[in-house]
């Protein structure tokens, strides 16, 4: 029933729109309390009912958090995409600064993959307080 109630357009519930999109219902909550998703419509009985709007939104938000993007890049982007339309080259440039910083990080990791390979290496397997891994993460061991 809940599924043929959803497609005539009389709302999902928060477990059915968690359900559908794979975003935990305490999620979802903390993006309607921080201003991310909508405040929903309520139900007779008080419960929270959303529709195709929110569902989108709410996927929207999922896959650019997937994707790296903090909760003011997808606020803006959101905003960006809303009644005023934004041009194409506002989004470029909030997708610009992202992919910058994917790639800041990449170096980043790339730095550390040779830094911890060279201490992996010298690693003898022996007892560790003469383990190389653990000096370079625990700062007060390398003195």
């Amino acid at each position: 029933m809940g599924a043929i109630t959803a497609a005539r357009g009389d709302g999902l519930t928060i477990g059915k729109l968690s359900q559908l999109t794979g975003v935990n219902i305490e999620t979802i909550r903390y993006y309607e309390k921080i201003k991310v998703l909508p405040i929903p419509s309520r139900a007779e009985n008080g419960r929270r009912m959303y529709g195709p709007m929110e569902r989108r939104i709410l996927a929207f938000v999922r896959r650019s958090r997937e994707l790296g993007f903090s909760l003011d890049e997808i606020r803006a982007l959101l905003r960006l995409g809303g009644p005023e339309k934004a041009s194409c080259r506002e989004v470029r440039e909030i997708a610009a600064h992202h992919l910058d910083d994917i790639r800041a990080k990449i170096n980043d990791l790339r730095k550390l993959e040779r830094l911890l390979t060279k201490t992996v290496a010298q690693c003898t397997g022996t007892t560790a307080p003469e383990c190389p891994v653990l000096d370079i993460l625990d700062v007060q061991r390398s003195k």
